[in-house]
């Protein structure tokens, strides 16, 4: 799953880190970019010494720009990373953006409670939480399993952390 729990001190406290599947590495970007360029130069053996090869070639090197740009555009906007903290006192979430500036959420645990919404949110099974106020979203990026589960642990600590 692409979030781990870290217990901060022996009084229950702890620290959620979430972040989204990156399921394309340094190393996979390469072998694509590679084998899609070799790829598409198979049909230009045949073009080899005539002039519709400089005709045809530009439009095969926007593609693999094109392919280039939307893999390195969604490798940046993947780097999204949410803190939450939960101790006795304090719930804090900390969203960095990939653009944008950084997202920040505070509330007394005591009135932080954790809800899923199966249905009326951007993505099924949404989970939020809702305090001071305000209404949050966490773990957006998630699948659906994740997110049931996330739900699940956070109900749990904030249950387990409100209790006096």
């Amino acid at each position: 799953m692409p979030y781990t729990w870290k217990t901060v001190t022996k009084d229950q406290a702890a620290e959620l880190t979430l972040w989204p599947h990156q399921s394309l590495s340094a190393k996979g970007f390469v072998t694509f970019i590679g084998i899609f360029f070799f790829m598409a130069l198979i049909p230009f053996y045949g073009l080899l010494g005539t002039h519709l090869l400089w005709g045809l070639l530009p439009f095969m090197l926007a593609a693999l720009w094109g392919i280039w740009y939307a893999l390195r555009r969604n490798e940046r906007d993947r780097q999204i990373v949410e803190v939450l903290t939960l101790s006795p006192d304090t719930t804090h979430l900390l969203r960095q953006n990939p653009r944008g500036p950084a997202q920040d959420w505070q509330c007394n645990t005591y009135w932080v409670t954790a809800q899923m919404h199966e249905a009326g949110g951007p993505v099924p099974y949404y989970v939020t939480l809702k305090g001071a106020g305000r209404e949050v979203e966490i773990g957006a990026f998630l699948s659906e399993e994740e997110r049931k589960t996330l739900y699940l642990e956070l109900s749990d600590r904030l249950r387990l952390l409100a209790r006096p």
